[in-house]
């Protein structure tokens, strides 16, 4: 399996601080934020990766991050997104570099506790399909909603005024092969993006959509609050540990 850390977007939510930089560069607690996604997937035991990012902070990353030698990689893959396209449409960057393996996809501003490898090594032994990572959260209303039934997500609903779970899909996603074929038919929402959660969708009306709940906490740090949360989180209990 392959691993994608989708880092573009302007960031306008965190501006001026993105005025100069990718949000991505910016730092949380004692790392560069793009250090936690990275570092999940190697946790996971993923060796090969590609960062997609786009803007005109690109070339910061290479200077950043190198080959990857700081997380054990003998080599770290770039691809740059013209625009904002949306996650979907950052994810069809990586249909050369997957070369028809299964791909777990990191949003670059998510953070978690643990690590992820009983995921993946369950996704590696499903056979196809697709699973995402759930978190039970407080106010569910704020993302996209999954319903489970027997391990399967029967539905999602993209921020629900009555939620019928509190389970939020969070920036984690792993996909076989026929990802790209699906992207290739999107149409671009309302806002003129390219939705992940189309994506989900599409696997779900094809049956073979599997979801786990994460262990430990999650956030994502896109805003201010997030991001001064995702600090305090790291300085009070550490992250991306190998024993969750």
């Amino acid at each position: 399996m392959k691993g994608v850390v989708l880092a573009g977007g302007l960031g306008s939510r965190l501006y001026p601080l993105t005025k100069i930089t990718n949000k991505h560069l910016l730092p949380v607690f004692d790392k560069p934020m793009i250090y936690y996604p990275i570092q999940c997937l190697v946790n996971a035991g993923i060796r090969d990766i590609l960062v997609v990012t786009g803007g005109n902070s690109a070339g910061d990353f290479l200077q950043l991050l190198g080959n990857g030698a700081d997380f054990g990689l003998q080599r770290l893959n770039y691809a740059y997104q013209q625009g904002e396209g949306g996650i979907a449409d950052a994810l069809k960057l990586a249909e050369h570099f997957a070369e028809g393996e299964p791909i777990c996809v990191v949003l670059g501003d998510n953070i978690i506790e643990g690590n992820i490898k009983k995921a993946v090594d369950d996704f590696k032994g499903q056979g196809g399909g697709a699973k995402i990572m759930l978190k039970e959260v407080h106010d569910p209303e704020r993302f996209g909603v999954a319903t489970l039934k027997d391990g399967k997500v029967q539905k999602i609903v993209e921020k629900p005024k009555l939620p019928e779970t509190n389970l939020a899909v969070i920036g984690i996603y792993m996909f076989d092969e026929k990802v790209f074929e699906i992207c290739r038919t999107l149409k671009p929402s309302a806002r003129g993006e390219l939705e992940i959660t189309d994506v989900n969708n599409e696997y779900i009306r094809r049956g073979n959509m599997t979801a786990q709940v994460l262990n430990g906490w999650w956030t994502d740090a896109g805003t201010f609050e997030s991001l001064y949360r995702a600090a305090t989180l790291i300085r009070e209990n550490g992250c991306n540990r190998m024993d969750v």
